[in-house]
């Protein structure tokens, strides 16, 4: 037996959870790694990340904004790159300390402290990037944006390092706005464009390609290009890619034909994300004249 107020909160909250199950109708995130998803409000600022259970290096090198090279690298690890739930990961480049030498017989006064060769932190200028910030263009049912890219593909020398900050942001393809940017945790982390398969997918800025193939689940054939050292963006469900890992590649170029691999239509699904953060795509690029 049970007190009468002890039952009715039971059946309460037995009603509220099947409520709760009953209503969630949202899709599942895109970007698959379980509990580590975020709605997008945080950057991934550690130094080390916990792999759970479901996790691949790909994913994790996504979501901590590296370069899955780098991260094998840094943790010593070889293909097929293989990772278990619970295992730390270092995400940042390992500390290198310089010794000093002892000089025989040496009079002369020295400091017996290593020197140590700290790792240097860039900072992306607030101020800077707030002068992309455009009006957002809300999609609605009865009303689909038409986007196109302006900029000419122009090739140059191969940079040998990243630069401090994008210069130049292009539309990724052609084609109707079909889905935009979300905070929630369930909502999109890029925004989508749906256009002719076949039709070419570019370069949204300067870069080296970083990612090419479809080890992550639910993105299909992907792309995914460094712009900086904290700048990474990926071209989701792609029909064909055109370009190589480790590749330099300029704004507008031709990256890959626009498919429907990893999903039910044909599209090209956008992200751009800064330390693993992801980032309002329509903050960056050029605004759609309407």
């Amino acid at each position: 037996m049970c007190s009468t107020k002890v039952c009715i909160t039971s059946v309460f909250l037995s009603l509220f959870l099947l409520h709760g199950c009953a209503g969630r109708t949202a899709p599942a995130p895109v970007i698959l790694l379980n509990s580590q998803v975020t709605d997008g409000s945080e950057e991934f600022t550690q130094d080390t990340y916990k792999v759970q259970k479901g996790d691949t290096l790909f994913a994790v090198a996504w979501y901590t904004g590296n370069d899955y090279r780098d991260l094998a690298k840094y943790n010593k690890l070889s293909e097929p790159y293989t990772i278990f739930p619970g295992q730390i990961l270092s995400v940042t480049p390992p500390k290198n300390t310089a010794t000093t030498h002892t000089i025989p017989k040496a009079k002369t006064k020295r400091s017996t402290d290593p020197t140590t060769l700290n790792k240097s932190k860039k900072i992306v200028d607030r101020k800077k990037t707030e002068a992309y910030v455009e009006d957002e263009k809300v999609v609605s049912p009865q009303k689909v944006t038409t986007v196109k890219n302006l900029s000419p593909s122009v090739k140059k020398t191969a940079p040998t390092s990243f630069p401090d900050k994008v210069k130049q942001w292009v539309w990724p393809a052609n084609g109707k706005l079909v889905g935009t940017f979300s905070k929630a945790e369930s909502g999109n982390k890029g925004i989508d464009i749906a256009g002719a398969r076949g039709s070419n997918v570019v370069a949204a800025a300067d870069g080296k390609v970083v990612y090419s193939g479809n080890a992550l689940r639910g993105y299909g054939n992907l792309v995914i290009i460094k712009h900086t050292d904290t700048f990474l963006s990926a071209y989701a469900y792609n029909d064909t890619i055109v370009v190589k890992e480790r590749e330099w590649v300029s704004a507008g170029q031709k990256i890959a034909t626009m498919g429907n691999s990893g999903t039910d239509s044909v599209k090209l699904h956008f992200e751009v994300r800064y330390r693993g953060k992801s980032l309002n795509p329509m903050t960056y690029l050029p605004k759609i004249k309407q």
